[in-house]
């Protein structure tokens, strides 16, 4: 391992405080010193004049969980400066398991239809040789090497699945049930998890609300009273801001739930998307009010709105939007079948009916003047053309346009939503509050729909340059030393002697928010690939991990010294 000098940055440290100018010599792993003009002591000199010297990133909400076996880079993230990932989110993880084969398939199609990851290579490329969460994080520490530090939570629906089986999906636990998911939970937060994930949002391809939707009351508050035994664990739980528009009651009832009892939790979370003001000002509101109540409760929140692509091959977006006759098409095993469902006139006729009754207002299927035919794979065209302007030349109803445009462009085609108008003046209070939680990106998931990483940087491009809403030092905050805190990662997120040496270099001027570009890298089983999209680095100059150089002059540097992580303040409160 090569000692640094990083010498003439300005130095930002993570804590929110004002940038100076300074070295930084890295020693090992470790942060060994800071200040001006230090001595050369034979390490290798890095010249930053002019750039910013920060704690490495934190992305604080992704879903590598799968896709870190087949893609340890965890492309395009160390171009962006990423140290660490946190995994688990949502109730999806990975572990504990099933004995039975086929419950354990449930949590890979879980993962396959909801993140939009392959079954394939999820399938595949894990060795699933664990049972518990202990088992699991053994199985990280032998077989995966990857470029950034990663943490998880243990989902709440791989609990369900483990205990419950199938009926996970069909009933409430007994109390026998809820004891074995607590003691799981608990060897799980010995082992080293972040705590519990769990998801009072989602409904499945055939419109069942998913197993965590199912816990009773008796269920959620004994799981959270593991939790409540360990300092520094926290519940992560996302409620539905965006369908049926269940967010305030269900956060209403975690709340109730956690009275009491002293636990931290991250709520997701406050919408910020300007077709959310209906329930956005209860949701504003209740987070002021846990802030005055004293709990410990975090807001989630993102600061872009989200990049959706509409394919037939791999997409959540007609189901999650409640058109399930377009949702056929997705699940048609075929290209065969795929084009003969397109071309039925009876589909035809549902699918239309869908778009026009079905599916949500606010759902892409009744916006087609914000679908856009941007991505032909034959390029038979036309491009740069809404699917409204598309069906008004042809004479058609929109989803007839549509299908029209899929048949004669293929099948690898697909389809993008201009982006939802986002209400900046709550996301740059939401940036700006101590009790949230930002720079959620979903990257490592809907690989053909969008590409959460890389969207860190708007933070800078955006917030700090476009329009000055934050300074560079709230902008290193929001990803940084804030989120190192409220993980309880408390040996990184901040640039100080005797922290790990997670660091990140970039110039102001040279980073960008890079376009999606598709790149043909996705195992898919059968020898050959598929393809996902992904960015060009932004670039940083330099993205330090545990001290190893993981991006530099432009490129990966092929080094995986990512570590696993869990939270430095867990003991049990007994």
């Amino acid at each position: 391992m090569t000692d640094f000098l990083i010498r003439g940055g300005v130095v930002i440290d993570g804590t929110g405080d004002a940038g100076y100018v300074a070295d930084v010599r890295v020693k090992g792993e470790t942060i060994a010193e800071i200040g001006r003009d230090l001595p050369h002591r034979g390490e290798r000199i890095i010249d930053v004049a002019g750039c910013c010297v920060t704690p490495g990133f934190i992305e604080s909400h992704t879903h590598y969980d799968g896709t870190m076996w087949w893609q340890p880079d965890l492309d395009p993230l160390p171009g962006y400066g990423v140290t660490t990932c946190i995994m688990g989110n949502c109730g999806f993880s990975v572990a504990p398991v099933h004995p039975d084969k086929q419950v354990q398939m449930e949590m890979v199609k879980i993962f396959s239809f909801f993140e939009d990851i392959p079954t394939e290579p999820f399938a595949g490329n894990l060795p699933w040789n664990w049972s518990d969460w202990p088992e699991y994080r053994q199985s990280l520490a032998s077989n995966v090497q990857v470029s950034t530090n990663i943490a998880a939570y243990v989902g709440h629906i791989a609990l369900r699945l483990a205990v419950l089986g199938m009926d996970a999906w069909n009933r409430a636990a007994t109390k026998e049930e809820t004891a074995r998911m607590a003691a799981m939970l608990e060897e799980a937060l010995k082992a080293g998890a972040l705590g519990l994930s769990s998801n009072l949002h989602d409904h499945d391809g055939d419109d069942r609300p998913v197993p965590s939707l199912l816990a009773d009351d008796h269920e959620m508050r004994a799981l959270i009273a593991v939790l409540a035994r360990y300092p520094g664990t926290s519940l992560q739980v996302i409620v539905d801001t965006f369908m049926r528009k269940t967010g305030p009651q269900a956060t209403e009832r975690i709340a109730r739930l956690c009275e009491g009892l002293p636990v931290r939790v991250q709520w997701a979370g406050v919408p910020t998307l300007m077709f959310q003001k209906d329930i956005q000002a209860p949701m504003l509101d209740m987070h002021e009010r846990f802030k005055k109540e004293g709990r410990d409760f975090w807001t989630g929140f993102a600061h872009v709105s989200p990049t959706y692509t509409l394919s037939v091959n791999r997409s959540l977006i007609f189901a999650q939007s409640n058109d399930y006759v377009w949702h056929e098409v997705v699940l048609a095993e075929t290209e065969a079948a795929k084009r003969a469902l397109l071309s039925d006139p009876a589909w035809r006729a549902r699918a239309r009916h869908s778009w026009d009754v079905a599916a949500w207002r606010h759902s892409p299927m009744a916006r087609p003047q914000d679908l856009h035919l941007l991505n032909s794979e034959n390029g038979a065209g036309p491009v740069k053309l809404s699917v409204a302007d598309f069906a008004k030349q042809r004479g058609v109803h929109a989803s007839d346009a549509m299908a029209d445009w899929l048949l004669e462009n293929g099948l690898q085609s697909t389809v993008h939503l201009a982006p939802f108008d986002i209400d900046e003046e709550t996301v740059v209070r939401l940036l700006k509050d101590p009790y949230t939680v930002g720079n959620v990106s979903d990257a490592g998931a809907h690989g053909q729909m969008l590409c959460g990483g890389g969207e860190n940087m708007r933070l800078f491009t955006h917030f700090v340059k476009a329009t000055g809403a934050l300074t560079l030092e709230q902008a290193v905050h929001v990803q940084t030393g804030k989120l190192a805190r409220h993980f309880a990662l408390a040996d990184r997120g901040e640039l100080k002697a005797g922290k790990r040496a997670d660091i990140t270099v970039f110039h102001l001027d040279e980073i960008a928010h890079r376009d999606m570009k598709k790149v043909y890298d996705v195992p898919d089983g059968k020898g050959g690939h598929g393809w996902r999209w992904t960015r060009d680095a932004a670039p940083v100059r330099l993205t330090l991990v545990n001290g190893v150089p993981t991006f530099e002059n432009g490129k990966f540097t092929q080094a995986y010294p990512g570590q696993l992580l869990g939270p430095n303040a867990v003991q049990s409160r007994g």
